[in-house]
Order: structure tokens, then C-alpha cells, then sequence
């Protein structure tokens, strides 16, 4: 079983957040396609459950007559279901792990990491593209931290503007799963182009929050990106312009949509996108004259 989170418009400080409501059942990741390698990098996909909701709630610019168009996107009701996605990373003898997702009751992660071969014991980086509540959820655990031999790295001006007192007053994910790092001596803040290994470097994608990372992979003559919420839908692949309602500064966003998502279409990247079906490795290319995410 996995989880589905239904969207509640809640609003915190200009974002909709998912709230968990109910569980559900999830279209199983087949066990064949859950791993990729990028040169000497191996990319394992792991899903803490789902979203759901109104593709017009989240994307507001969207309308339905264009979402009629993506009907392998859409459950019966209308509705669509972002995945929350994380990924376990191999690389120069690390075991690391991109965004920990929605956290505990609810979440399916640690599950996952256990069917997949991840001993979370072995991990010992954890990265963070940004401190949304469902990509920071597993940090900790009773008050420990979840992979008890990491360094948790998160970007030093996403902690800046959550840890910010205006901010954080209305963040208590923060309060719980983020600030203890720090006086449990686990907590390393990056700056932007912060190698993780030779073959892993970060990349400064803000506008869904102002510190929101990326993470680019070279190995070899091959290249990855680990594109954490720059897109949150493979609709985003045309309709780039589409800013979802949680974007911190939709207008940077969208900025930095069209440049990464224009980049990895001429470089043809290997993409892993965490809010993407399962189990959200593809690429963007172009076909009669349309940008489109095609999934592998």
C-alpha cells in the first residue's frame, strides 16, 4: 500500500500545501526500471507516496481543456497525483539520498529503501534541494536522525529564508525536521556549485523557493541532472510557462524553468524528476515541433 495526499488549500505564507488525509493504493514501481546509471553513478528511485488534487488548484494557469490532452495523467475524477520522490544516489563510495519526502505516518520511504536494497544505515549524505515539508520529512525520527552515520547538506540560502522568524512562525516542518540538525551536530550549510563527489555538483535553480537546488551528474562522457521541484509534471515540458501555486516566486521559477528545461532538451540529459510518474527517469525532447518529457 501506498499513500495518497489529498490536496487541501491551505495556504502557509503563499504556497498550497499537501496535507495527508488518506491512504491508498499506488500503481507499483515494476522492479525492473526503479535503477539507472549515469557513467559510475547509480540512481535508484524510491516514492514516499502521492499527492492529489485539482490540476487548475495546483497549476492555476492550466485550464482543463489542456489537461485533456495528458488523460494517462488524470484519475477518473479529474484529478492528478504528483508523486513524492526521492532517490538514492551511488557515487565515489557514498550512499546518498536526494529529499527524504512527506515524513512519517504516512510516508512510504523507509519501506521502499528496504525492498530496493538501501540500507539507510550505510547512507551518509543526505541532500536536500529545498525545505518543503515533503522533501524534508524523514530527516529525523523520534527526534533522531533518520540515517543516524549522515551529514545532512542543505542549501544555505533555502535555511536562511525558512529559519527566517516571519517564515519559520508558520513552518512548523521546519521546526521539527530541520532545526534539530543543527544542535545534533549533523547539518552542513552549501553554497551554490558545492561538489558532493567529483562526479556530483549542485546548481542554483531558485523560484519554487529561493534556495532551491539541482544536482548535476558528470561521470565519464555521460551527464544526469536531479532536477528536485524545477518541474513538477511532465505537462511542464510544453507548458513550461505553467507555475504551480506553491512556487515561493513563481516569476523566478518560471525563469528558471525555460533555462534548465531549454538545457537538458539540447544536452539530452538523463533527468530524474521526484514529482514525475513512477519511476521518474526520462528525458525532454523535442518531436513535431513539441517539447515533451519522455520517460524511459
Amino acid at each position: 500500500m501506498s499513500v495518497t495526499i489529498e490536496l487541501n488549500c491551505r495556504e502557509t505564507h503563499g504556497r498550497i500545501l499537501y496535507l495527508p488525509l488518506e491512504r491508498s493504493s499506488l500503481e507499483e514501481v515494476k522492479m525492473t526500471n526503479y535503477k539507472t546509471n549515469v557513467g559510475n553513478v547509480e540512481i535508484i528511485s524510491l516514492t514516499d507516496g502521492q499527492g492529489s488534487g485539482s490540476p487548475t488548484s495546483i497549476f492555476p494557469e492550466s485550464n482543463l481543456q489542456e489537461w485533456r490532452e495528458y488523460p494517462n495523467l488524470m484519475d477518473g475524477d479529474g484529478n492528478i497525483h504528483p508523486r513524492y520522490g526521492s532517490v538514492a544516489v551511488s557515487s565515489r563510495n557514498h550512499l546518498i539520498i536526494v529529499d527524504t519526502g512527506i515524513g512519517a505516518p504516512d510516508g512510504t520511504l523507509l519501506a521502499e529503501m528496504i525492498r530496493k536494497g538501501v540500507d539507510r544505515d550505510l547512507v551518509d549524505l543526505v541532500v536536500t534541494t529545498h525545505m518543503h515539508p515533503d522533501h524534508i520529512g524523514w530527516n529525523l525520527t523520534d527526534g533522531r536522525p533518520t540515517f543516524p552515520n549522515a551529514r545532512y547538506l542543505i542549501p544555505r540560502l533555502d535555511w536562511e529564508y525558512w529559519t527566517s522568524p516571519s517564515i519559520l512562525d508558520q513552518s512548523p516542518h521546519v521546526r521539527d525536521q530541520a532545526l534539530p540538525l543543527e544542535s545534533l551536530d549533523v547539518l552542513d550549510l552549501i553554497d551554490n556549485e558545492y561538489a558532493i563527489t567529483d562526479e556530483l555538483t549542485t546548481i542554483s535553480t531558485p523560484g519554487h523557493t529561493p534556495g532551491h537546488i539541482s544536482i548535476v551528474i558528470v561521470s565519464g562522457r555521460d551527464r544526469g541532472f536531479i532536477l528536485g521541484d524545477v518541474a513538477h509534471s511532465p505537462t511542464q515540458a510544453h507548458f513550461t510557462d505553467w507555475s504551480p501555486s506553491f512556487d515561493v516566486d513563481p516569476d523566478i521559477a518560471r525563469q528558471t524553468r525555460h533555462k534548465i528545461l531549454d538545457r537538458l532538451e539540447h544536452d539530452g540529459d538523463l533527468v530524474s524528476s521526484g514529482h514525475f510518474p513512477n519511476p521518474g527517469f526520462g528525458r525532454f525532447v523535442r518531436t513535431g515541433g513539441r517539447r515533451i518529457w519522455q520517460a524511459i
